[in-house]
């Protein structure tokens, strides 16, 4: 689907305003306008959608690897977010179009026609019956509109695809990928108990609510209400992790980025952190070591005509080349297994824990491959900051193509990351910070409706009296995008969840991306409620009766269940002040600190210097490796240009460097003494040669070299002659 040029946008909008047109004129025949509407929706396509599909493939393409990863996780991971993004970008659109409506609502004379939600049934909403031709003219449309029929299906689809993956496909398919199993039926099975316990215990607490709303005399049970406890169950429980989660990206977030400003307070942090990463990498690599010596030895024990066999040839394939080549270097002991130990449960044991060694040994050598480069660009910018020539110097010449070479050039690159990357990390930090600081103190009063104190409803409802609807979508689409990325964030930074990674340059391996894309799945709904909570576009949370979104029609409020609507909904997102403060002042670290897991909280404590200069040590190490590697790489490269050169010479000169070799051979030897003591004489005899030919030809009268072949030259040059100086270089 292409994106729409001027012409597809003009015909969208002359086509949307003869249908409003067609309305005003028909007022409550609507079925007068199904042409003009037809025509409506077809001229104007749902580009947003395709635009949607376009990040989320493009984000999943540079962390995910479509070539290396099955096809099914692949397209499961990419409709998880794909779907999650569609719900970000859409539910601003759904606020505007209710804006609208509320607008067209009370400037009409209407009939109220309670209309219960899909998924609850504890709400109504009005509909207006009649809508009289001079009204609409006083609420302005939004620019981007959507037909009404459209986000109710759009919002089913969304949810329910969303929830399904999130809660059944994607933990079997995180299961199945660590399975130590040989065959699909085997791995299904292990994935299968593996949730077991997943399930169970959602189960239980599933019919321990039921048997408490069947005991009320009052409740009666339907299919409706159904989907309505197991969508407000979903929500309620993704908002729990959601408050947790906000509480300290929504501070972490806007200090990371002023720390990246100054370079050299954040290196001490890096370094600490690159000595704790270090010892986590030799720790993986030494595990899967073991792992891969019990492998070797089973391979060693088991016979080439053993069944068993093909499983450890399938243990041994799953290695790296470069762990295969290791392994086979490697003696072990023999003896160290029992027969009774090989068999077809203790390899499919081995395989797992070497699936999961490969899986941890992987992320521990990208985390630290990517902390490096850190480390090494902040050295040079620290490095640079103080340059007169403004000239960015790093020290390694990365790899770029031409065009990109051209546009950061070390002038331009000196100016950015040694000038105005400072100013403008410092300016987006408090940009921010400013904005969580909207956040909490909109969490902490959304719920009073009267006066209004939530900062974003104060904005709505002054974008609602002026129409300007562009303001509220890109305020609301902001908000929301930056509450996913400290919710998201904090997953990936929190030192017990470690076991999940997403790495650029197609480095995330497949449990990673499995477990991103039920992450968002399960936060993203609740997210989105908790705004409309904070927008008040939620009657239940202001206890006013109000035209609301089409996206809480589907899926309903929150506090169906008279456990959670007793003001967990409303109460407790206001314990994210408490996790803010917390963050703050880095009462988590301090904890850990005491009680034996050393972080990084005031670089004068003795062992977190220890560790920094520790860390310090190895980036030296790790950069010398490198200069030695691409020193040898220089000089390999060097050998190569020669090489060619002196092919190439030799091509153009017909052989004369060879007939030069062969001549130094039978004057002098050819021992490496001989050639290295008489090398400098015979390069003077050469010459000498040379330049008494040249002599005696120019001296040779023109008629004599062209008539007579009396005088020959005893020299014969076969090919063209060569440049003057030629051999001075050699």
């Amino acid at each position: 689907m292409s994106f729409p040029d001027k012409e597809k946008r003009q015909k969208c909008w002359d086509s949307r305003d003869r249908y409003w047109e067609c309305l005003d004129k028909s007022g409550d025949q609507m079925e007068k306008c199904m042409e003009v509407r037809a025509v409506y929706e077809t001229t104007c396509p749902s580009q947003w959608i395709a635009c949607t599909f376009i990040v989320a493939a493009s984000i999943l393409y540079r962390y995910g690897d479509w070539f290396r990863h099955h096809i099914i996780v692949t397209l499961s991971v990419l409709v998880a977010w794909y779907f999650s993004f569609l719900i970000i970008f859409i539910l601003p659109l759904d606020v505007t179009s209710t804006a609208y409506r509320q607008c067209v609502q009370e400037h009409t004379f209407y009939t109220e026609e309670p209309r219960s939600n899909e998924t609850a049934n504890l709400s109504t909403t009005v509909v207006p019956h009649i809508i009289p031709s001079n009204e609409t003219s006083v609420c302005k449309l939004p620019w981007s509109y959507v037909p009404e029929n459209v986000l109710p299906q759009l919002w089913r689809v969304l949810y329910w695809t969303s929830q399904f993956l999130t809660w059944f496909v994607l933990p079997l398919m995180q299961s199945y990928t660590k399975a130590g199993d040989f065959t699909v039926k085997g791995k299904l099975k292990s994935s299968l108990i593996d949730n077991a316990i997943y399930y169970g215990s959602y189960l239980v607490i599933a019919t321990i609510l039921l048997i408490y709303l069947a005991a009320k005399p009052d409740f009666e049970f339907d299919w409706p209400k159904l989907k309505a406890i197991a969508a407000s169950a979903s929500n309620t429980w993704g908002l729990f992790w959601l408050v947790l989660l906000l509480g300290y990206g929504l501070v972490d977030i806007p200090r990371s980025v002023w720390r990246s400003a100054i370079p050299g307070p954040l290196l001490s942090r890096l370094y600490f952190k690159a000595a704790k990463l270090n010892a986590e990498k030799s720790e993986a690599e030494e595990n899967l070591e073991d792992y891969l010596e019990a492998l070797q030895v089973a391979l060693t024990r088991i016979s080439p005509s053993d069944p068993l066999r093909k499983n450890a040839e399938t243990i041994s394939d799953k290695l790296p080349l470069e762990w295969r080549e290791r392994m086979k270097r490697k003696s072990v002991n023999s003896n160290q297994m029992n027969e009774s130990d090989l068999n077809e449960k203790s390899l499919v044991r081995l395989h797992r824990q070497v699936i999961r060694a490969l899986q941890r040994q992987h992320r521990t050598e990208t985390q630290w491959y990517n902390l490096v480069e850190k480390i090494f660009d902040l050295e040079d910018v620290h490095r640079n900051i103080g340059s007169h020539e403004h000239y960015f110097k790093p020290s390694f010449e990365p790899v770029r193509s031409t065009w990109l070479a051209r546009i950061r050039s070390p002038t331009l690159e000196w100016y950015w990351k040694c000038l105005l990357r400072r100013y403008v990390c410092q300016g987006l930090a408090m940009v921010l910070a400013l904005l969580s600081v909207l956040v909490v103190w909109s969490e902490l009063t959304f719920f009073n409706a009267s006066p209004v104190l939530s900062i974003f409803a104060i904005f709505v409802n002054l974008a609602k009296e002026y129409y300007d609807y562009l303001s509220i979508e890109l305020v609301s689409i902001a908000t929301i995008a930056y509450m996913c990325v400290c919710a998201y964030s904090t997953v990936l930074k929190i030192r017990v969840l470690n076991l999940y990674y997403l790495a650029p340059h197609h480095q995330t391996d497949e449990y990673s991306l499995i477990f991103s894309g039920m992450l968002l799945c399960r936060l993203t709904p609740p997210m989105c409620l908790n705004f409309l909570g904070l927008i008040h576009m939620d009657s239940h949370i202001i206890k006013a009766r109000l035209m609301e979104t089409y996206y809480t029609q589907i899926m309903g409020h929150m506090d169906v269940l008279p456990i959670i609507s007793d003001g967990f909904n409303i109460y407790f997102p206001m314990a994210i002040l408490g996790l803010c403060l917390a963050t703050y002042f880095s009462l988590g670290a301090r904890f850990l600190t005491f009680i034996g897991f050393q972080q990084f909280v005031d670089d004068e404590d003795d062992i977190t210097a220890d560790l920094a200069e520790e860390g310090r040590e190895l980036i030296k190490r790790e950069k010398r490796k490198r200069q030695r590697a691409e020193d040898s790489e220089c000089r390999r490269r060097n050998v190569d240009i020669n090489n060619f050169a002196r092919a190439e010479r030799n091509r153009e000169t017909g052989g004369l460097l060879v007939k030069r070799e062969s001549s130094r051979s039978e004057l002098f030897g050819s021992t490496s003494d001989n050639m290295s003591n008489e090398d400098d004489r015979y390069d003077q005899l050469f010459m000498q040669a040379s330049r008494r030919i040249g002599d005696d030809v120019g001296s040779t009268p023109a008629t004599l070299l062209t008539g007579s072949t009396d005088y020959r030259s005893s020299y014969t040059r076969s090919g063209p002659a060569p440049p003057r100086n030629f051999f001075d270089d050699v």
